[in-house]
This record gives structure tokens, C-alpha cells and sequence, in this order.
């Protein structure tokens, strides 16, 4: 590779995605892996990105009338049992605990005190949350019950990968309780729009929305509704999900109410969330070969003011003016929240300094230096820009366009994902054929994405020839397209059209 070729992150997305992914993670020192295999450690820069996506979205939930709580992370064996489809569903993921205490014997410790019932360590909260709910709930006046809780939970993966697929990760669950189906499907919808806002407003990651089929469905619900985003490898992420899970949680857990009529009746039942795989999708969806791009709306921080001190008898003077103006910098607002700044005064070269904030992804460089005071002058670096591309402004040019900068930046990531995911969706494909060499001979990131086509809707004539292309039905869309004439697996009349991709 050239020196002209040379990026900050070396495999690049075209040579090695999944590595390029990794090495992104760890030059924007983000998380670890964990001495516990499948853990991670999410390091401050990463866990700052996870506290802005918390905060955009707890405000929307609050302002939607639920309210916070905490339940047990333990969740008793039998309460899964109650819902057949639900412990089938988690069953290989659960990590479960049998014993109370640990007991020295020959030098080491074993598990003793063994449990009447083992306890599953949470991978989500439908069934104890339902068996709280159904003391909660006895008149349809307690309805509707609108509960959000905040928690990390175990799900035993496999094959894990910081961010995307860990054994534990964080996450937010709603699970409210309504009179009737007209009401808990408008609660999906809710939810769904929520989200759509935070992976598309604060993300800047666009979404195709939709019905998931009866096979990608959450395990027990009536209907499960999805948000997916496209990746730079052409692969879809599953961003979150809102189930209406009808009666059958309810009659699993007794959740039942008197209602205006005086009857006895069982609740319907909602629950929806997402997790820090966001983290994982922002980086998939904005970042480039030299590091992340965090879109201003999730930066922890949105301005890093890099002091440039050629001799230590400018220190003084430089430090102080890189002070005043961050100080002026934090009184301006940007999507109704205080600028962050942040002043690096380590003592590091100038452009090692530099580029850990580009590989970091903030949105804004600026350098201050003798001459720029001067000048009363800055030198500006935007990350949606080449790094090396530079502004040179007036301080008060600055103080003036910086809401304005960081909003551009938000819109350029959102506009190049949007063209970048409309690029790569395919509604030409008709043929079986087609299909198959669409997918099949997709080699690199740079020759797969979505096809959107007609669908039968037929599961069981069509596992077969998506499991060996290693693609599934994401979703079917709420906007749909052509749905009329044959479907492209089959050949059978279609029903629908269906959004179909490799996926994470």
C-alpha cells in the first residue's frame, strides 16, 4: 500500500469487514473483550455513546407516559415453563445457576448448597415481570400498565463479537398490559416510532420497518414488528423490535382484569427493545478506514480543542485562550442540549493527539496554536471530511457556526447511509436464478445487500433455499412495493412482498 493509500485502520472495510470491525472497535477504545469469554468491558469512550442513546431514549419513553422500574435478574426455572414457545425459544441461551455458596475442598472451590429450583440468569423479563404484573393488575382501570426497565441480561453466544452478539449485554425492555388487541398494537407502534427516531434522528442510521414472519418471530408473541438497517458490508442488523404478544403471556402469568362490563378477562399483553448492538450498528453503518464517525446526536463529546504549543513559552497563552474559548463554546446549544467540549491537554505530538480523535470519530477537531491567536483565529477539522481537510475560521465565526456544523455533519452520515442503503437494494430480481447468483456469488462486501421481491408466503417451501444461501425473510415491509405476479422462490402466485439479506 502506497503512502498516499495508507487509512488509520488497516484491514480496510473492502479487504477484511469483519476484522476492519474490530480494529475499529479498538483504536476508538471503545471496549475489551473480558477474562469471561463472550464478556465485554465497555470502555468510557463507548459507554459515553451507550449514556446518549439511554438519555435520547428514556426522555421519549418517559414522554410517552411509562415509567421506570427494576425486576430480579434471577428468573425461577418454572416461570419459563409456564410459555412453551418461550422457553423453546431461549432455551440453548439461558446460563442457569444451581447452588448458593462455593466450598473449599482439597485447595479449591466447589459449588455447594444446591437449589430447590434453579434460577436462569435473565435473557429477557417476559415471564417474572407477568407474575408481578398479574398482582398489579385487577381492575381494567389499572390499564394501561406502562412499565420500561433498564438492565443487562445473559444470552449464551457462541460465537461473540464486542457489541454485536455477547453473552451479556445492556439493554432497555418495555412491557405494558392493555384492555384489548386495538390498544397493545398501537403501544407496538408506539415503541416502533420511538425507535425509528433514535436510530434515524440521533443515529443517523435509516430503517426499513416491518412484520417479521412466523419463524423470525420473538418466541411466543402473536406479532413481531422490526427495524433493519443496512450495514457497509451490504448485511442487514436486526436494530429492535416490538412484539404484541396477545393473550398468551397473560394466561401464562394469570394477568387478568374486571372489566367495565364486569367480566373476568385476561390482559393483552407488549414488549419491545433494544440494546447496545446499536453501538454496534452505528459503527457498521457510518464508520470508514480511518476509525469511527459518531454522529454528532450520539457523541459524548462533539468538539475536542487540541491546544498546539511549539515552545513551552507559548503554553501559557495558548492554554489560557483554549480555556476562554471552550468556555464560550459551552454556552452555545446544539438539539437543544449544551455544546461538549472537551480540551486535550495531554502531552502527546500534535498529530498522534490528532489522530486518536479522528480514529474516535468526534465530530470536531479544532487546533489552536501561536499564530491562530494571532489571528484570533481557529483551525477546524469535521470528521465527515477528509482528515487532513481543514477550515480556517475567525473565533467568532466559530461561535457562530458551530450548531450549524454539527448539524450538517449529522445530515451528511444520515444522507450517505440513506444512498448508500437505497444503492444496494435490489427490486429487479424475479427468477430463482437470479436470486441465487445475487446472493451465491457475492464474494465481498462490496457485491451483496437487500432484495426486495414478491413472497408466497410460504415458510416451509422456502427454508430450504434460504438456509442454503444463508439469507432470510428480515422483514415484511409496512411500505410495501411490488407485491403482484410470482414469487422469486417459488414460482406460487405471491401474497407479499418480503425484504430479504444476509444478516448479523
Amino acid at each position: 500500500m502506497s503512502k498516499k493509500e495508507r487509512t488509520a485502520i488497516t484491514p480496510t472495510r473492502e479487504q477484511d469487514y469483519p476484522e476492519w470491525y474490530q480494529q475499529v472497535v479498538k483504536a476508538a477504545d471503545m471496549a475489551e473483550n473480558s477474562p469471561v469469554r463472550g464478556c465485554m468491558v465497555i470502555k468510557p469512550w463507548g459507554y459515553g455513546i451507550w449514556e446518549r442513546i439511554q438519555r435520547e431514549l428514556d426522555d421519549r419513553i418517559k414522554a410517552t407516559g411509562h415509567d421506570n422500574a427494576y425486576f430480579p435478574l434471577f428468573i425461577p426455572l418454572s416461570f419459563l415453563e409456564k410459555e412453551a414457545a418461550h422457553v423453546d425459544g431461549f432455551a440453548k441461551e439461558c446460563a442457569v445457576v444451581t447452588h448458593h455458596r462455593l466450598q473449599e475442598k482439597d485447595g479449591k472451590l466447589i459449588p455447594s448448597g444446591e437449589l430447590e429450583e434453579p434460577l436462569i440468569v435473565r435473557p429477557t423479563s417476559e415471564t417474572i415481570i407477568g407474575e408481578l404484573f398479574s398482582k398489579w393488575v385487577q381492575s381494567y382501570r389499572d390499564l394501561p400498565l406502562l412499565i420500561n426497565q433498564w438492565a443487562n441480561v445473559v444470552r449464551w453466544e457462541m460465537r461473540p463479537r464486542v457489541f454485536l452478539r455477547t453473552a451479556e449485554f445492556l439493554w432497555q425492555e418495555g412491557h405494558t398490559v392493555h384492555v384489548d388487541e386495538e390498544d397493545a398494537r398501537k403501544e407496538v407502534d408506539v415503541a416502533v416510532e420511538m425507535y425509528r427516531q433514535l436510530m434515524e434522528d440521533i443515529l443517523a442510521m435509516p430503517v426499513i420497518i416491518g412484520e417479521k414472519t412466523e419463524s423470525e418471530r420473538f418466541p411466543g408473541a402473536v406479532s413481531t414488528t422490526t427495524l433493519e438497517a443496512m450495514m457497509q458490508d451490504g448485511k442487514a442488523l436486526q436494530a429492535g423490535t416490538s412484539h404484541y404478544l396477545g393473550q398468551n403471556f397473560a394466561e401464562a402469568s394469570n394477568i387478568k382484569f374486571l372489566g367495565s362490563d364486569g367480566e373476568l378477562q385476561h390482559a393483552h399483553t407488549t414488549s419491545w427493545g433494544v440494546s447496545t448492538r446499536l453501538i454496534g450498528g452505528m459503527i457498521m453503518c457510518h464508520g470508514d478506514d480511518d476509525g469511527l464517525r459518531v454522529p454528532p446526536r450520539a457523541a459524548p463529546k462533539h468538539i475536542v480543542l487540541l491546544p498546539v504549543i511549539p515552545k513551552a513559552e507559548h503554553e501559557e497563552s495558548v492554554l489560557a485562550y483554549v480555556e476562554q474559548l471552550a468556555t464560550e463554546l459551552r454556552k452555545l446549544s446544539f438539539a437543544g442540549s449544551p455544546v461538549v467540549v472537551h480540551v486535550d491537554k495531554r502531552d502527546l505530538r500534535g498529530g498522534e493527539k490528532s489522530w486518536q480523535w479522528v480514529k474516535k470519530g468526534i465530530p470536531v477537531r479544532v487546533e489552536v496554536g501561536p499564530r491562530d491567536i494571532e489571528n484570533d483565529s481557529v483551525m477546524l477539522f469535521r470528521r465527515d471530511e477528509g482528515p487532513k481537510d481543514r477550515h480556517q475560521l475567525k473565533r467568532d465565526e466559530l461561535l457562530e457556526q458551530i450548531p450549524q456544523i454539527l448539524q450538517g455533519i449529522q445530515d451528511t452520515y444520515f444522507a450517505q447511509a440513506k444512498a448508500y442503503q437505497e444503492a444496494r437494494t435490489r427490486s429487479d430480481i424475479s427468477s430463482l436464478e437470479e436470486f441465487k447468483a445475487y446472493f451465491a456469488d457475492a464474494k465481498s462486501s462490496t457485491e451483496s445487500g437487500f432484495v426486495r421481491a414478491p413472497w408466497c408466503g410460504d415458510e416451509s417451501a422456502t427454508e430450504a433455499i434460504l438456509a442454503d444461501l444463508k439469507v432470510t425473510i428480515r422483514c415484511l415491509p409496512r411500505e410495501q412495493g411490488n407485491a403482484s405476479g410470482n414469487c422469486v422462490l417459488t414460482g406460487k402466485p405471491a401474497t407479499v412482498e418480503a425484504l430479504f439479506a444476509k444478516a448479523y
